[in-house]
């Protein structure tokens, strides 16, 4: 679709907005808790790929210290998810439902989430030794299954919505046409499919964050086994996700 040709042509009519003080957005980033969460996920993903990417040896201390940084980091960020389920249930109240596929996606998508999140919490506690580690192994399969349920849900959500946009921009491009056949002026129209691009764009990157999440959610179902489930690649999919929520936290805080 060639949308590019119609933005171009009175891009000189649409006004920028100033660009934020780095250092004010920053600290907005970080006063976020998932802002805080993400960055400590490119650190744990980080330190994964590189030992399983075999560039230190296991013998070197460093090697040592860092299995220990990542392991360190991986109990931290399950602290940052306190009470985190309650947005997912806040979501199912508010959520509006126009058919019986609706309800479903939507149950599956936040429901398997908050069950996810409210799970990890306990095995947070367990990690920590404040429950007796011996169900540890029962709490992170229930967590796994309902992280990959939510993400199912959530992943055709998404799609739904990226079906409806791009029509939508199908529909803007029409009107442009007709625009310009008629010499009529198509500044709004152009302002609004530079936003409906964008808007698509983040669709794209929120569902390819959802897979390479559910890859994860489904490598700890199958405990690591399977040909999708090699460190190396599941270390990669988790750091993906971590740059692109990265990205999403910055432009929305």
């Amino acid at each position: 679709m060639e949308a590019k040709k119609f933005s171009s042509s009175s891009s000189s009519q649409i006004s920028t907005p100033k660009e934020r003080d780095f250092l004010n957005h920053l600290e907005a980033y970080l006063a976020k808790r998932d802002g805080v969460d993400k960055l400590l996920k490119i650190s744990r993903y980080a330190s994964k790929i590189i030992l399983a990417s075999s560039v230190l040896p296991e013998t070197l201390p460093l090697s040592r210290r860092l299995k220990s940084f990542e392991s360190s980091v991986g109990i931290s960020r399950k602290a940052f998810r306190l009470g985190k389920f309650v947005q997912d249930i806040n979501a199912l109240r508010s959520a509006s439902f126009d058919s019986n596929q609706d309800i479903i996606l939507t149950l599956l998508a936040y429901g398997g989430e908050g069950l996810y999140y409210f799970v990890e919490q306990f095995v947070w506690l367990a990690k920590a030794g404040l429950i007796d580690a011996k169900h540890m192994v029962k709490l992170q399969k229930i967590s796994a299954w309902a992280e990959f349920i939510g993400y199912f849900g959530s992943i055709a959500l998404k799609t739904r919505d990226l079906k409806s946009i791009l029509e939508a921009e199908h529909r803007l491009e029409s009107s442009i046409e007709i625009s310009m056949l008629r010499g009529n002026g198509y500044e709004k129209e152009a302002k609004d499919m530079k936003k409906l691009m964008e808007k698509r764009l983040m669709k794209k990157l929120s569902i390819l964050q959802d897979f390479a999440d559910g890859l994860m959610a489904f490598a700890d179902i199958r405990d690591g086994k399977g040909l999708l489930s090699s460190p190396f690649f599941i270390a990669s999919a988790g750091l993906l996700s971590a740059l692109i929520s990265t990205h999403k936290n910055w432009l929305s805080c």
